[in-house]
């Protein structure tokens, strides 16, 4: 079991999220139980064995992914920690989101 950690941009995305969320569907309610949900598939991946997800050395170097519904959850193992670097919807473009925060 790793420990879990979220970088500044994951929990932005996690922010954003919630409110897109509460924005289209008018329930802030809705919105809160999806990013608890995004949040509990995070503690999952930080609690199997073992390397997790499919590398992504393309975006940036040590990075992996994980799917989770609509959404990507982007993370990196770092010793005893993994570290949630962003979570973002799968269907936007990706390596372009990731050039334009570095």
């Amino acid at each position: 079991m790793y420990k879990l950690r979220y970088l500044e941009q994951s929990k932005i995305d996690l922010l954003r999220i919630k409110r897109y969320i509460a924005k289209q569907s008018g329930s802030n309610e809705l919105a809160l139980r999806y990013t608890e949900k995004l949040r509990q598939q995070c503690r999952k991946i930080s609690e199997l064995p073992g390397i997790m997800g499919r590398a992504r050395p393309e975006i940036m170097e040590g990075l992996r992914s994980f799917p989770y519904d609509n959404y990507v959850i982007f993370f990196r193992y770092s010793d005893s920690l993994i570290e949630i670097v962003s979570i973002i919807e799968g269907h936007r473009d990706i390596e372009a989101l990731f050039l334009q925060e570095l």
